[in-house]
C-alpha cells in the first residue's frame, strides 16, 4: 500500500515538474508568423528604376528639370502652425514646371533632389509637388501616403504665395526619419556656396471642395 502511494506521489511530482518546464520555456517558443510580420512597405522599385537616369543632372536638365540653386536645410523642428519638419537637409531641388498639375503621377515627380558631394551632385530623392493654384480640391496621396501641407512657399527659392502640398520620397539615400520624411539628418549642405538654412513653412487652410 505504501509502495502504491509512493508511486502516485512520484507521478504527481513528475507531472508538476514537466508543467513548470513547459511554462518556463513557452516564452522562447516560436511565435506565429502573423505576429512577426512587418508593416507593409510600398514597393518603390519601379519608380526608383525609372528615375535612375537622373543620376546624371545633365539628363535631368535635358528633360526639363532646372536647378533652384540653393541647398536647403531645416535648422529646428516645426512649431505651432508650421509643417512639423524635423531638423535635417532637403538638398538642391530641380523643378520641372511642365509636370505640375492637380493629380500626382507616381512616375513623374515635379522635383528631383540632389545632395552636394564636392563639386558634384548626387541624386538622393524625389518630391511630388502640387500647388493649390492647380485647383486641387483634396489632399493628394501616393503609395497610401498623404501629402504634407498645404503650406506656404519657401522664400527665397519659392514665393511665399506659392501654397502647395508636397511629398518627399528618399529613393536613393537612406533616411533615419523614414522614406517619406521631408528632411534627412544625414544630408548636409555645409560647404555648398548657396547653402540656405530655413525654418519650417507655415501651414495654410485646406482648399474647400
Amino acid at each position: 500500500m505504501r509502495e502504491i502511494k509512493r508511486r502516485r506521489s512520484n507521478q504527481r511530482f513528475a507531472w508538476t515538474a514537466a508543467s513548470w518546464i513547459v511554462l518556463l520555456l513557452s516564452p522562447l517558443a516560436p511565435r506565429p508568423l502573423v505576429a512577426q510580420a512587418k508593416p507593409d512597405v510600398p514597393d518603390l522599385s519601379v519608380v526608383r528604376s525609372a528615375l535612375k537616369k537622373y543620376e546624371d543632372p545633365y539628363v535631368a536638365i535635358h528633360d526639363g528639370y532646372f536647378s533652384t540653386l540653393g541647398c536647403v536645410e531645416i535648422a529646428r523642428p516645426g512649431g505651432a502652425g508650421q509643417v512639423p519638419y524635423m531638423p535635417g537637409g532637403m538638398g538642391v531641388h530641380f523643378l520641372n514646371v511642365g509636370l505640375i498639375g492637380p493629380v500626382p503621377d507616381p512616375g513623374k515627380p515635379q522635383v528631383l533632389i540632389y545632395e552636394p558631394e564636392g563639386d558634384k551632385l548626387r541624386l538622393v530623392a524625389a518630391e511630388w509637388f502640387v500647388p493649390l493654384s492647380t485647383g486641387v480640391k483634396e489632399r493628394p496621396t501616393l503609395w497610401g501616403r498623404p501629402f504634407d501641407g498645404p503650406m506656404m512657399g519657401h522664400p527665397p527659392l519659392l514665393p511665399m504665395e506659392l501654397t502647395h502640398y508636397d511629398l518627399h520620397v528618399w529613393l536613393y539615400k537612406p533616411n533615419p526619419l523614414g522614406t517619406f520624411a521631408s528632411t534627412n539628418p544625414n544630408l548636409k549642405c555645409m560647404g555648398h556656396p548657396y547653402r540656405l538654412v530655413e525654418e519650417a513653412p507655415k501651414l495654410v487652410p485646406e482648399p474647400k471642395p
